[in-house]
């Protein structure tokens, strides 16, 4: 069975599901695909956040406007318009671009921030940084360049 649960915090007291979903089973044969579409009429991502729990793997390339925290797998670039968590079990093979980023898992890709980059104690990450800040924390594993300063969208 498709179990999709979806959820936003609209502010620190209140949650609501204001979104439409659109249901459709595709037939390929012997196995079917359970697709849940939605369609939201206010794309603010004030106060709002994306996660990707642990067990999960994603395939493929991921773009967002609001907070994205990640403990699954994830095998493809992501685009942020605000902070990525990479939280401690999570690995992310794939170019990473946002405005924030905190690394506590793996990343074997670039990563590119308007803003910081944290890594923290348990991070590791092998490739290419360009950020405006940059925070490492005793014990986190970096193997690659850095460029400090630079405006990740001119490079």
């Amino acid at each position: 069975s498709f179990n999709y649960f979806f959820r936003e915090k609209l502010s620190q007291n209140r949650w609501t599901a204001n979104i439409k979903l659109y249901f459709c089973t595709l037939s390929l044969g012997q196995n079917d695909i359970y697709m849940a579409i939605k369609n939201r009429e206010d794309l603010s991502t004030n106060g709002l956040h994306n996660t990707l729990s642990g067990g999960t793997t994603v395939q493929g390339d991921i773009v967002t406007e609001g907070d994205f925290r990640i403990d699954g797998k994830i095998e493809g670039n992501i685009s942020c318009g605000a902070k990525i968590v990479i939280g401690p079990k999570a690995q992310v093979t794939g170019n990473i671009s946002s405005v924030n980023v905190e690394v506590l898992g793996s990343v074997i890709g670039d990563i590119r921030t308007a803003g910081s980059l944290i890594l923290k104690a348990s991070a590791s990450v092998k490739g290419d940084i360009v950020t405006q800040t940059l925070e490492i924390e005793p014990g986190a594993h970096f193997s690659g360049g850095c460029l400090m300063g630079a405006d990740p969208e001119k490079l």
